[in-house]
């Protein structure tokens, strides 16, 4: 069964342009499956039963596994038997007729623009790590770029003249998004304080490319100082990116386009979110609300 897993891992890494992250999800939940069948004594992937299957789910139910979490790893598993009955090696799909929970909607968590203004004003701007900070977080905003786009991004990709900066997303796909004067100030300042010809734009201490979980690091040191909500990370800048657009009377098309979302659908959930201040203030203010 490993066979089967590690093709299976082999042929996403080359042809889906997954990122690091989604790769890695992906073995931990095929590693946890296949532990699961080995325990159950089933050692032939074709011989995994619908029963099996649910036995599987109300294991991870049991572990509190939430249902965003269950249905990731059914998608994942859906993906390796739709593989394997591609290639020939099996017939059926087991997980057919399997539904994943039903998901409960969450809104996203944004931050007010006073908020992001106080974040933004943190960082010291008389020392390089500052200055960078300062760079990173205004790059976040103006962009609403993800986390891992930010710090896979080059030198080259700022366009000064344009006002544009080249982002590299989800299945590779290349994107051309705006970048605001505060933005391309305090990457300038950075890019002539830092003193490096590296490519990558934003660099570590040692002078390596950064990576998200030190720019997630970073965050939680600024969020701290400020005495602010802890729930608070690089994708809060995404969310709020998004929800500040829509509350000045940006397009949700417009909005799709910069945050590259292959679906319309995924950015909707920032209509819910506006909708939901829409009411708040209307309970407020309306005498018979």
């Amino acid at each position: 069964m490993q066979d089967y897993i590690d093709k299976y891992l082999t042929h996403i890494k080359h042809n889906k342009g997954f990122s690091t992250q989604t790769l890695r999800a992906y073995r931990n939940d095929l590693s946890q499956y296949l532990t699961f069948l080995e325990t159950e004594g089933c050692s032939n992937l074709g011989d995994v039963t619908k029963l099996l299957l649910r036995k599987f789910l109300a294991l991870l139910k049991k572990q509190n596994y939430s249902k965003a979490t269950i249905a990731r790893k059914l998608v994942c598993i859906r993906s390796l038997y739709k593989y394997l009955c591609r290639e020939g090696i099996l017939e059926l799909n087991p997980l057919e007729s399997i539904r994943a929970p039903k998901q409960d909607k969450r809104l996203p968590h944004f931050m007010s623009v006073n908020d992001v203004e106080t974040l933004l004003n943190l960082p010291e701007q008389n020392t390089l790590l500052g200055i960078r900070d300062k760079a990173i977080m205004e790059t976040l905003y103006s962009t609403g770029i993800r986390v891992s786009e930010l710090a896979g991004m080059n030198v080259d990709d700022v366009d000064f003249f344009n006002e544009v900066v080249k982002v590299r997303g989800k299945g590779k796909k290349e994107r051309l998004v705006p970048i605001g004067n505060h933005a391309m100030n305090a990457i300038r300042l950075y890019l002539d304080k830092r003193n490096s010809d590296k490519p990558s734009l934003f660099l570590n201490h040692r002078g390596g490319r950064l990576t998200d979980r030190s720019v997630a690091r970073m965050m939680e040191k600024y969020v701290k100082i400020g005495g602010m909500c802890s729930t608070i990370s690089p994708h809060t800048f995404r969310h709020s990116f998004a929800t500040h657009l829509l509350d000045n009377g940006a397009d949700l098309r417009s909005v799709q386009e910069l945050l590259g979302h292959a679906n319309l659908s995924t950015t909707q959930i920032y209509t819910h979110v506006t909708t939901e201040r829409l009411k708040q203030v209307y309970n407020k203010a309306h005498p018979r609300a």
